[in-house]
């Protein structure tokens, strides 16, 4: 369930524009993902306040505070990104999973970026 979720926030987000801290928009991605809009209430919970901290420490405790997210581990090593768009599909996305292996068991790899060139292509 979690990539439906996943989807529907970012196309409420980042297509639509909605705003990021509206409850409304959080039900509505729940609902476009087959998702209880109960489950909103979690906005507003501090209970998970803790292990959310927690979880966000250990990523980047990982990679080190000099980088943003995303932040992916492959073994054993962990990176920042990739950022990638529009997103590669079939083999291009094979491709560039292969380039991460390749780089995440290079012994001392730790950075590759340069600008981006355009805005993001959701397709």
């Amino acid at each position: 369930m979690l990539l439906p979720l996943y989807t529907a926030i970012g196309e409420r987000f980042h297509h639509k524009k909605e705003p990021r801290d509206d409850r409304a928009t959080i039900e509505g991605a729940l609902t476009d993902a087959g998702l209880p809009t109960d489950l909103a209430d979690a906005m507003d919970d501090p209970g998970y306040d803790e292990a959310l901290r927690a979880s966000h420490k250990d990523g980047m405790d990982r990679v080190g505070y000099d980088v943003g997210t995303p932040v992916i581990s492959v073994q054993g090593a962990s990176f920042f990104g990739p950022v990638v768009s529009p997103i590669p599909r079939g083999d291009a996305a094979g491709r560039l999973w292969d380039g991460v292996l390749l780089v995440s068991g290079t012994d001392g790899f730790f950075e590759l970026k340069r600008s981006r060139t355009r805005d993001p292509v959701f397709d």
